[in-house]
This record gives C-alpha cells, structure tokens and sequence, in this order.
C-alpha cells in the first residue's frame, strides 16, 4: 500500500514539474517575442525619423538661416539695448526661433532689404524668408510659400500714413490725384499702390526706416504700409498720422507666408508642421511684440486686448 502511494506522488510531482517547464518555456518565448517585436517597432520610428530628418535641406548642416528686412515692426525689427543676433525681434523672429527650435536646427538671421530676403532665398544663400510676406502669384510660382499664418491685424488693413498737419486732404483716392505715394520696393504696398492709385506718383524705397524719413522731410505725400507696421510707425513719430485712406485688399492677402527655395519640399513640410502646432501662441507673440514696438495695447473688461 506505502509503495502505491508512493509511486502516485511521484506521478504527481514530475507531472507538475513537466508543467511548471511548459509554462515557463512558453513565457520566455512570449516574452521573446514581445521584445522582438518592440525593438523592430523602434528600428521602424527610429529609421522614419532619420528618414525625415534627411529630407530636411539647409544650406548650413544643423543651422537654419533666415533672411528677414528687420525694419518692419512688430513683425521683425532691431531692440537698440541688445547686441548680435538678440537683437532682432518681433512676431517674425519669434516663429523662427520656434521653428528652428523644433527641428532642432541652430537660428542664424541674416539682416537684409526686403528685396534682398527674396534674392537670398531664390539663390539658395538662405533657407528661408520671414519678413511680413504676402502670398502673391509671383512668389507661389518662385518659390514654395508656406502655410498662411496671421499676426494679429496686422495684415488685416492696408493703409496710407501721411504728415498729422496734412489732416485729411489725403483720405480719398481723388485727393490722392497727382500726389507722391512711397512704397517700399517689391512689397505687397507696391503692386496695391500701382493698382488702385494709377493717377498718383509711385516712388520706391528699399528701407522703411528711410522712407519715413524721407515722407518728413518732404519727399513722399504718404507711405503705403500694413496698418501694423503703420501703427508702429505713428506710436514713434507724434507727426505721422493715417491719411485715412484704405486700400481695397483681397482675403488672400490677408495673411502672411514663408518664402523657402522652389522644390525644397522637406523643409516646407516640416515648416508647415511648426505653423500648426504654434497657432495657439500666434497672438501672444504679436501682442508681445507690439508692446516691444511701442504700440499701446488697451483692453477690454473682460482683459481682452482690444486693439
């Protein structure tokens, strides 16, 4: 009787032993697996990422450069009381700097006329443009323009600022009849001001700081500018005011766009990318940026700014 019992336990126990093996083996094997599988998954990301990266063109490796005309506030201008590239500031250098930043590239701004951004661009000196860009036909079809993306009002209104003394004698398209309209050179203002003011004189400047100075002391009747950038111009100079004349101004040309060399469709993605996620922060840039401008921003009750 001893030796039955004693031939069935040690059934029982190799039979426990047999499955206490199985078991095991078929958790290392599953755990194996789920390593394999998460190791291939991390090959696959890892090798997308590079895989984009190398799509991203510039001409300096790990450097984005961006031609801007920094004296265009609030969009890019220079604060006097910093040095070297911390210099420039503005909506347009804060998106860079945010752009630059999330793809991991080192910001290098590149300080030119508005004319010359464009030149830089097209002959691949810069990666790319921001400098207050209107979408137009003619820079779609030289370049890749980005996505729209809007800075406030500034944009929003294209208007004409004139001497204060001046009054009203310019706020009409008759009153403008045989009048000097200055117009920074191959800017949105230009081809506006060529279109819905043919009887006026068109005069061309490459430096918005010269042209101001140029409308006070005689040269130009008014500048045509964004009524951003006026706004800044008038919170600086007491003696400029609006003419109160308005330009008629599509919807498309509302809003701003990045100007990147034609075909460098890996950069534009990634830019385009970078517009996106930074939507939220757009007005707090422009605000911050018209403060730093001297434009007064007033609020309403509810703490909203209302200008």
């Amino acid at each position: 009787m001893k030796k039955t019992v004693s031939m069935i336990l040690a059934v029982l126990l190799m039979a426990s032993l047999l499955v206490g093996c199985g078991s095991t083996s078929a958790n290392t094997a599953t755990t194996a697996a789920t390593a394999e599988t998460t190791a291939a998954a991390g090959t696959d990301a890892a090798a997308e990422t590079t895989a984009a990266a190398a799509e991203i063109k510039t001409v300096t490796p790990g450097v984005l450069t961006v031609a801007t005309s920094p004296d265009f506030a609030p969009m890019e201008f220079t604060d006097p009381t910093k040095q070297g590239q911390d210099m420039y500031v503005g909506f347009d250098i804060t998106l860079a700097k945010y752009i630059a930043e999330s793809l991991g590239l080192e910001l290098q701004i590149m300080p030119m006329s508005f004319d010359a951004c464009q030149t830089a661009v097209y002959a691949g000196t810069a990666d790319m443009a921001a400098s207050g860009f209107s979408w137009t036909e003619d820079r779609a079809q030289n370049y890749n323009t980005s996505d729209y993306y809007h800075a406030g009002d500034n944009e929003d209104e294209q208007v004409l600022i004139t001497l204060a003394s001046n009054g009203d004698k310019y706020a009409t398209a008759e009153g403008l009849k045989g009048a000097k309209i200055g117009a920074q050179n191959a800017s949105l203002q230009q081809s506006l001001a060529t279109e819905q003011l043919p009887d006026s004189e068109l005069v061309l400047f490459t430096d918005l700081g010269t042209g101001v100075l140029q409308l006070k002391n005689g040269d130009f009747d008014c500048i045509a500018v964004a009524k951003g950038n006026g706004d800044a111009i008038i919170a600086n100079n007491p003696e400029i005011a609006t003419s109160g004349f308005k330009f008629v101004v599509d919807e498309k040309y509302t809003g701003n766009v990045i100007l990147l060399q034609k075909g460098n469709d890996g950069l534009t993605e990634a830019v385009n990318a970078a517009l996106a996620a930074s939507k939220d922060q757009w007005d707090t840039w422009y605000n911050e940026a018209k403060a730093i401008s001297g434009i007064e921003i007033s609020y309403d009750d509810q703490g909203n700014v209302a200008n």
